[in-house]
This record gives structure tokens, sequence and C-alpha cells, in this order.
């Protein structure tokens, strides 16, 4: 039992120092929901919660279990969010977020959002 705590602490040590010792990085895209960015098109869901533009779509997702994430049209890529709650005000933008990716989870934990210029 005492091995298996000191691997459990040691494990956690060595997170903590990769994760401290990533550099922060900023991101653009445009924050949206992951269902439909899977799906191409927010018109299936748009139907479903009866939202009235993207925005209330995006929102409405979120709220019936779907996880905000940030879309770069460019790469066509989508990154999860760790911060559920502060996307919300940005559903729809155009964005830059700071943060750190976590490569394995493909997340993006965020310190910042801020509108794109």
């Amino acid at each position: 039992m005492a091995r298996l705590a000191i691997g459990f602490v040691t494990s956690f040590m060595f997170l903590s120092i990769s994760v401290a010792a990533q550099k922060d990085q900023t991101f653009t895209g445009e924050v949206t929901d992951r269902y439909c960015t899977k799906a191409g098109s927010h018109d299936v869901m748009m139907q479903r919660h009866g939202a009235k533009n993207t925005k209330d779509c995006i929102v409405a997702c979120v709220k019936a279990g779907g996880k905000y994430v940030l879309f770069d049209a460019a790469t066509n890529k989508a990154y999860l969010l760790d911060d559920q709650r502060k996307p919300e005000q940005f559903a729809e933008r155009k964005v830059k977020i700071i943060g750190t990716y976590d490569k394995a989870t493909e997340t993006i934990h965020v310190k910042d959002i801020q509108p794109a210029s």
C-alpha cells in the first residue's frame, strides 16, 4: 500500500512540474460547441433546441451536456476548453485565448479569453 501511495505522489509531482513548465500560448478561433462542430452545422440542433440563431444554439447545446470548444478554421481543428463558464459570453465570436495546451486530451487550459481584433 505504501508503494502505491509513493507511486501516486511521485506521478503527481512529475505531472505538476510538467504543467508548471508549460508556457502560455495564444490560440485564435471561434467559440462554439463540440456537437455542432463535429456535425459541421448548427441546423439540426437549432431545430431541436428551438434556437433562433447560432449563438443561442451553442449555449443550448452546452446546457444540454455539450462542451465549449475553440474552432480554428485555418486548421479545421476543435480544441476542448477546460473552463466551461468563461466561453459562454463569447459564444459564436472570434476570440483570442491565452493558456496552455494538453496534447493528450486536446484541451486548452484557459487563462484568459478576449475578443479577437
